[in-house]
C-alpha cells in the first residue's frame, strides 16, 4: 500500500477532545449542560449498535444522552406526538430519530416534524435550504465529516476537482452543497455521479478529490482513479469477508495519494459532528431563551 491512511478514528478522537473543553466552557459561562435525544423505532440491530456508540460518544464529551424507545408496532401518529413532545421541552438541545424507521411511518413526515433549531442530523427541509443558500444552521453530520478529513489533513479543496460518486440526500447532494460554496472550507469545481453517468471512470480519473458514497461493496476500483488522488471511501457494506467500503481499498491505495479506510474512516467522524452539532444547538436555544 502506498497511498497515506487518512485515520478517522484519531481525528474523532482529537475532535471530542475539543468537544470536551468546549463543554466545560460552554457550562462554566451560565450554560446547561446540553442534552441529545435519539429516538428509536422497533429493534433493528445496527440501528441499535449506532446509538449506543452515540451514547458513549456523548458521555465523553459531557453531553448528556436520552434515548427513548418506541416498538416496531408504533404507529406515526404515536411519533409524532414523541417528536412533539421533545420539540417543546426547553431541556432538549438537539433530537435525533434513528432511521430506518418501520414501513409503516413516512420518514419525510417525521424529519419535517422535527424542529429545525433542534434537527442536529439537519435532515428537516428548513437546513436543507439554508446549506444550499451558503447560511447553514447545522452541517450535515457525514458530509461535515468528509470535510472536517480533507481540512485538517490539509488537503486542498479550493479549485480542487472533487467528483462525488453517489447522490443521495444524506450524503452525496449536500456534501456537492457544501464544497460549491464560497467559503475557506470550500470552492472546489464538483461534479456528482451516479447510476445513470456515462463513462463513469473516464470522469473520476479527472479528479483531484473523489469520494464514494454509492452503497455498493469495492465499486471504486484502481483505473478509476488519477494517481495521486484522494479517495474518500463513505460506504461500509456488510459482506461474507468482513466489513468493506465502496472502494475497493487494497488496489486503490496502489494509485492514490491518500485514502480513508473502512471502517475507521469516515464513520468515527460522522458521530463525533453530531455531538458539533448539539452543542451549537445548545448555546444556539440558550442564547435565545435569554433574550425572551
Amino acid at each position: 500500500m502506498t497511498a497515506t491512511l487518512l485515520d478517522g478514528k484519531a481525528l474523532a478522537k482529537q475532535i471530542r477532545s475539543e468537544l470536551a473543553d468546549e463543554v466545560v466552557a460552554f457550562r462554566q459561562d451560565g450554560g446547561p449542560q446540553p442534552v441529545l435525544a435519539a429516538v428509536l423505532v422497533g429493534n433493528d440491530p445496527a440501528s441499535e449498535v449506532y446509538v449506543r456508540y452515540k451514547r458513549r460518544d456523548c458521555e465523553q464529551v459531557g453531553i448528556e444522552s436520552q434515548l427513548h424507545r418506541l416498538p416496531e408496532t408504533a404507529s406515526e401518529d404515536e411519533l409524532l406526538a414523541l417528536i412533539a413532545s421533545l420539540n417543546e421541552d426547553p431541556h432538549v438541545h438537539g433530537i435525533l430519530v434513528q432511521l430506518p424507521v418501520p414501513a409503516q411511518i413516512r420518514t419525510e413526515c417525521i424529519l419535517e416534524a422535527v424542529r429545525p433549531d433542534k434537527d442536529v442530523d439537519a435532515f428537516h427541509p428548513e437546513n436543507v435550504g439554508r446549506l444550499l443558500q451558503g447560511r447553514p444552521r447545522f452541517l450535515p453530520c457525514t458530509p461535515h465529516a468528509v470535510q472536517q478529513l480533507l481540512l485538517r489533513h490539509d488537503i486542498p479543496i479550493a479549485g480542487a476537482q472533487v467528483v462525488i460518486v453517489g447522490r443521495s440526500d444524506i450524503v452525496g447532494k449536500p456534501l456537492a452543497g457544501m464544497l460549491m460554496q464560497r467559503d475557506a472550507a470550500a470552492n472546489a469545481t464538483v461534479t456528482v455521479c451516479h447510476s445513470r453517468t456515462r463513462d463513469l471512470a473516464a470522469i473520476t480519473r479527472r479528479a483531484d478529490i473523489v469520494v464514494v458514497a454509492i452503497g455498493q461493496p469495492k465499486f471504486l476500483t484502481a483505473d478509476m482513479v488519477q494517481p495521486g488522488a484522494t479517495v474518500i471511501d463513505v460506504g461500509i457494506n456488510r459482506t461474507e469477508d468482513g466489513l468493506v467500503g465502496d472502494v475497493d481499498t487494497e488496489a486503490v491505495a496502489e494509485v492514490a495519494g491518500r485514502i480513508t479506510p473502512v471502517p475507521g474512516g469516515v464513520g468515527p467522524l460522522t458521530r463525533t459532528m453530531l455531538l458539533f452539532n448539539t452543542l451549537a444547538a445548545a448555546k444556539a436555544l440558550t442564547k435565545e431563551q435569554a433574550h425572551e
